[in-house]
């Protein structure tokens, strides 16, 4: 059985307190910002990726962003701006974007729980895994666009093909 199956026995479980237990069984750092909010570093592959995980009673919603740094040169936006639509057409839950301010690269999604329904400890462990899962398969086409002069059809191939096994 999954370790979401033993640790929770309460029906009535808050959201964050799901992403809170679940950042403490995977050791991740976190940070309870508020009681409807936190913070957390997940490690991947390519980078370290900064979670904020964030409950609404307005509307019900459990909200995801998945940031990490981009510094992309000036000359290469209009190719990262072509290759997130690209990407954004491949993903069906969540989307990117790209905060030029900030120098971010967000990965957003939003799981809505309307009319009272509650979040199950594997909805948001899938939740979270989703956005790194996104993030690591699409990187190698943000910095081949950015720094490595291809163009977003030749890089979405690369984030495209499956990898085997491990280098």
């Amino acid at each position: 059985m999954a370790y979401t199956e033993h640790s929770f026995s309460s029906d009535e479980i808050h959201p964050i307190d799901l992403c809170e237990h679940l950042a403490e069984h995977n050791d991740w750092e976190f940070d309870r910002v508020a009681d409807d909010q936190i913070a957390m570093a997940v490690e991947g592959q390519w980078r370290t990726y900064s979670i904020t995980l964030a409950w609404s009673d307005f509307d019900e919603t459990l909200r995801l962003i998945c940031t990490f740094e981009m510094e992309p040169p000036a000359d290469k936006l209009l190719q990262l701006y072509e290759v997130l639509n690209h990407i954004n057409d491949q993903c069906w839950a969540g989307a990117f974007t790209y905060w030029p301010e900030q120098k971010m690269m967000v990965f957003r999604y939003g799981l809505v729980l309307a009319g009272g329904q509650l979040a199950s400890p594997e909805q948001v462990d899938r939740l979270i895994s989703a956005a790194v899962t996104s993030c690591e398969r699409y990187y190698p086409a943000f910095q081949l666009v950015a720094w490595g002069d291809r163009s977003a059809a030749s890089a979405m191939q690369i984030a495209m093909a499956e990898a085997y096994g491990r280098a």
